[in-house]
């Protein structure tokens, strides 16, 4: 069994609470939109981190972290990436991989809104943890937790900060 903590959107920002989540993790999952590596770097300190790069994210990053990534957590089969859309109107760039190779799990970012969808087409779970980061229109901070064992994704929670 391992313990995820999923966020996306720093936006270069991290902190002592946001932390103490990466503490209690197994993993981190990071879909994007980082903004400066001491993000990244302070999680890594702490726990295994799993990331990709997302559109404000410079060459720095784009070199440590990629576009697509996708592996397996125990029996569950994981994509993540930044910009990759909602059941059922996905991104065309990512649209046909996703129709001919679901993973069990798709995560993404850059929406900066909180959604944990079904795809009861592709048989898949869709995740966005929001943002976490203090710049942008969203007025509360959120990241997601969650379990998997096995082949069961179980014990999902919303974790919210305010935004200031």
């Amino acid at each position: 069994m391992k313990k995820i903590l999923l966020l996306s959107d720093t936006h270069s920002y991290i902190d002592d609470a946001i932390l103490k989540h990466v503490k209690q993790a197994d993993e981190v999952w990071h879909a994007g939109d980082i903004g400066d590596l001491n993000v990244t770097d302070r999680i890594k300190k702490l726990k295994p981190l799993r990331a990709v790069y997302g559109n404000i994210d410079d060459t720095k990053v784009r070199v440590e972290f990629p576009l697509h990534n996708r592996f397996m957590c125990e029996d569950v089969s994981v994509w993540i990436t930044h910009i990759g859309g909602y059941p059922p109107k996905y991104n065309n760039k990512v649209r046909d991989a996703l129709l001919n190779n679901p993973p069990d799990i798709f995560i993404t970012g850059h929406s900066h809104i909180l959604k944990v969808m079904p795809d009861k087409k592709l048989n898949l779970l869709h995740m966005n943890p929001g943002a976490v980061g203090k710049h942008g229109f969203h007025n509360v901070r959120t990241m997601l937790r969650f379990k998997i064992d096995g082949k069961q994704i179980k014990d999902l929670e919303v974790i919210e900060f305010e935004k200031r």
